[in-house]
Formats: C-alpha cells, structure tokens, sequence
C-alpha cells in the first residue's frame, strides 16, 4: 500500500474538482457499501473496481491534501477528475437494475470544472468591493464540497462570468415599466420605486440582464424599457443581488440551471415569501427575546407584470432586507459559507480569522450558541422549519472577531410543520409549498445545521489544531445542544441526535445521476460528531 508514487501537477480547478468528486463518492457511493477504510493518514476507498487514496483531515468533511491516486499494478498514481468521473459512471450503472447510464454527467463535471477555471482567470484581475459582507458572499470560489457539480451553470462562460458573485461583477439592472392596470404585486415593494423614475401610469419593475435576454422574444410591446437602472452587486446565490442606494437585496428569477435547479421564482413562491413575512414575525420576535443575537431578513413584497404565468414568475422579483438593516451597530455580517472556506484549498476569507487562532474554542462556542439554538427553538416551538445551510446563515461579528449574532434569510426554503399552521385561506398550491411534515423538516433541519454548516466551520476551525481540537469543539458543540434540550425539556427526535443518531447528509450526486429535482433528493447517513 505504500509503494511507489508517481507525481503530477494540476491546476487549481482540476483539483477542486477531483476533491469535490472524491467526497461525494466517499459519501454516496463507496461509504454505503463498505467500501471506505481509514488508513491515517489516508482513507482507502474502491470505486468502479478500482482502489482509490486520499490523505483527509476535518474529520466528517473531508478536507484533502495532495492529490488523490488510484493503485495500478503495485504503484500510487496520481488520480484526475475524468477518471474519477468514468469509475463513478461504472459504480452507479452497476447500481441500477435498468443498467441505465446518465450521458450528460461527465459533460456537467467538465463544464463545472471550467467554471471554477473561467472565475479564477475573471477573478484575478477583479477588484473586490469594499463591503466586507458583499466580500464574503463572493468568496465561494470552488462551491458545495459535496456536489459532483458544484459550479455547473448554463450558459456561455463570456457571458455569466459578467453576472457571477466569484467575480466580483458590479452590473446595471434594466428597468421597464409595466401599466398599473398590468402590475402584479404583493405586501410592500415600494423600495423597487427608489430604483428609478416610471412614466405615467407605469410602475417600475427591475429585471436581471441575464433574465431579460432570455426572456425579450416573449416580451414583444407589452413592457416598456426604460433603460439601465443603478449598479447592483451579486451574492451568493448568483441571481439575488444587492441594491445599495436602495438599502435592499432583490431576488430575481433566473431561467439557468445552477448546480441542482434552475433558479426561477414559482407563482407560489412569490405568495409564500410574503406570506411567511407576515407569520413569522411574532415567532422571531419570541425568539429574540430568549437569544438577543437571533435576526431574520423579511421579504415584505413582490412585483412582477401580470401577463402570464410564464412572465408573471420569470420577471417576478421579491424584495428582501439587506442584513445591513438587522445587525446591531459596530456589527459586521459575514456569510457563513465564506468563514467554511479551506484555508488550503484557495485561502479563507479573512473574517474572524485572529479571533479564531487567539481561541478557537471559544470563538467556535459562542458561534454554536448564536447559530444552533434559534434554529431549534423554532422548530420545537413554534413549528417553524428553517434551512440554515451556509449560504442562509449571516454571522455578525462584533469588533473583535467574535460571533454575536445569527441574521437567516431565504424564505424559499423555510417551511411550517403540516398540522401545526392554520393555512385556511390560502390557495392550496401556496399552503403545500409552505409546509414540511415534522419527519422531513426534521432531516431538513438536521441536514442544513449540522451536515452542512456546522461540519464545515469546524473542519476550517480545527485547521491547524488537529483531530484533538476538533473533539474538543464537538464536545462544546453536544454541550450547547444538551443545554437548549434540557430548556426545551428535551422533545423527541432532540434526545436521539445527542445520543449519537446517524445524520442525514444530503445525496447531491445520487440526485444529479438520477437526472431528478432537487427536491427529490434523499439523504445518506453518516456518523455523528455530536456522540
């Protein structure tokens, strides 16, 4: 096993790419079959008949350093991401009865591959923005750790690379103007009035240049342009995006398939975030009371132009607070995905960073205590289910570094638990996208707290302090989480997690194999730190 190694160089995007791969298989393909050893410090997995090695640190996150190798005739060789891809291709047709085969899933790894390429090149002559919060949603460079795909968008690299967050893009939205008697619109959305001027009779309706080029051949006269609109700046999630001069983060629709989704605003959806605007507001409020540092980002409204489902949701824009607003003062939002960043693998932001080093246990402590309880509390109170994965979640940073405050957004994601909720009134279609049943926003809250987030600011936490400091942090962490069940007075499945349940870790390449929709995506078990 520990023969002879023959080297290889590789760009930065071929090796996030491999990593990223190499995890997903560990998790979803290899690991359910038993086909993952450790080997300190390697972990030996098979794929495809053939035996793979990897050295890891971060314990359940996988972090790699070096190159992966595969064992050919009695010699280590340097592993790439295509013949990653053509084991994996093997393992999961073997897998399906139908002996079925998946034709588009090499192309999606390469072509996320040379979107990491294509951001690194676009990247290296941008100038970040000054905001440290715009900064740190633009710091994803290499994506989900646990996706076979994690940069895959459509669309030609000249073009998106114009409108993406990794950039550092600053673009001008277009404005048009719709006839009042055409507008459709709900709760508050008067902030989109600061964008610019309507003509008589119209209202103003933003609309995302990459949207609009995409939707014009169905425009015809309907709209009017009325021209460029203020520069805003992408976040994370590419198609919402920070409008400074008027305070607020708009999320547009955007007909592009993003990793798993194609990220458009469904007619119900538009409804749900100000529906759920409306609701939750006593519930945080509760909240708060009990963990001051607990902040939400409302979405008070929608507009779009009443002409069709299809143009209704494909120029629909919601607004959304800008954490700005939310955060107390001298307190600094940073997205959390960016304090997750390897240290190895491109470099963290900085955010927190001599905090981090002077304490590390402490800093990760009061991170847990901000993050963790406001999440459980509402979902055994108040029958909320948030997904607080790392690109929801907004830790305020006091002066000094350390975390104070949780800001969640996206209500997208956020349910009710069914049975729990009068949704009497609302149209069906509306009421069954805002509701989870408890078992399944359960796992979703497990997933997104715990598999997600917690599992990755860990792994960056115990960077340089070891396998130990890593127990030590999980051991703080089970110690939170002890503490909000005891006050919770300790509700199923609460018990059965501090005990050492499996965690459900979501199934990204099984979902992309599969050709399915996000939301059909099962999970995986996988061991948990908080035992």
């Amino acid at each position: 096993m520990h023969g002879l190694v023959l080297g290889a160089t590789s760009s930065p995007a071929e090796e996030a790419t491999l990593a990223a791969l190499l995890r997903c298989c560990v998790r979803e393909v290899a690991g359910p079959r038993g086909l993952v050893w450790p080997a300190p410090p390697y972990v030996l997995l098979r794929v495809g008949g053939t035996l793979l090695r990897a050295r890891t640190r971060g314990g359940a996150a996988l972090r790699l350093d070096g190159t992966p190798e595969r064992l050919e005739r009695g010699a280590w060789r340097p592993l790439t991401s295509g013949e990653l891809v053509r084991l994996t291709e093997a393992e999961l047709r073997g897998a399906r009865t139908d002996g079925g085969a998946n034709e588009e899933f090499a192309g999606q790894v390469a072509a996320s591959r040379e979107a990491v390429a294509a951001i690194l090149r676009a990247r290296a002559v941008a100038e970040p923005p000054a905001d440290p919060w715009l900064a740190s949603e633009q710091a994803l460079v290499f994506g989900h750790p646990f996706h076979p795909s994690p940069k895959a968008r459509a669309g030609d690299a000249d073009e998106w690379t114009r409108y993406a967050p990794e950039t550092h893009a600053r673009f001008p939205l277009r404005l048009l103007a719709v006839r009042e008697d055409a507008l459709a619109e709900e709760g508050d959305a008067s902030a989109l009035d600061l964008l610019g001027e309507a003509p008589p009779g119209h209202r103003l309706l933003p609309a995302h240049p990459w949207q609009l080029d995409l939707l014009r051949p169905a425009l015809g006269e309907r709209l009017t342009d009325v021209g460029p609109g203020p520069l805003v700046s992408p976040t994370s999630s590419v198609r919402t995006v920070y409008a400074a001069g008027a305070g607020v983060c708009l999320k547009f629709s955007l007909d592009v398939r993003i990793t798993n989704c194609v990220r458009k605003n469904a007619w119900y959806e538009l409804a749900g975030a100000v529906e759920l605007t409306s609701r939750l507001g006593p519930a945080f409020d509760e909240v708060r009371a009990v963990f001051p540092g607990t902040r939400w980002l409302r979405e008070p409204g929608y507009r779009s132009a009443a002409l069709g489902t299809g143009l209704l949701e494909g120029l629909g824009v919601i607004v959304r607070e800008s954490p700005w607003r939310v955060c107390s003062p001298g307190v600094v939002p940073v997205l959390a995905a960016a304090l997750a960043v390897d240290p190895a693998a491109g470099g963290a932001a900085p955010y927190g960073a001599d905090a981090r080093e002077r304490d590390p246990l402490g800093w990760w402590t009061a991170y847990v205590s901000v993050v963790a309880p406001p999440v459980l509390d509402l979902f055994f109170t108040h029958g909320v289910v948030l997904e607080p994965h790392l690109q929801n979640v907004l830790v305020g940073l006091d002066p000094g570094g350390v975390p104070r405050e949780a800001v969640f957004r996206d209500l997208e994601g956020t349910k009710l638990v069914a049975g729990r909720h009068d949704l009497t009134g609302l149209p069906p279609r509306v009421a069954e996208a805002l509701t989870y049943d408890a078992e399944r926003g359960w796992a979703r809250v497990v997933y997104c707290l715990l598999v997600n987030h917690l599992t990755e600011v860990a792994a960056t936490v115990a960077a340089r302090g070891g396998d130990e400091l890593l127990r030590e942090l999980w051991r703080a962490a089970r110690a939170v989480f002890a503490a909000e069940a005891d006050r919770l007075g300790r509700p199923l499945p609460l018990p059965d997690l501090l005990a050492g349940a499996p965690l459900p870790a979501k199934a990204n390449l099984g979902v992309r194999w599969a050709r399915a929709a996000d939301r059909a995506a099962g999970y995986v078990p996988i061991a948990n730190p908080l035992a």
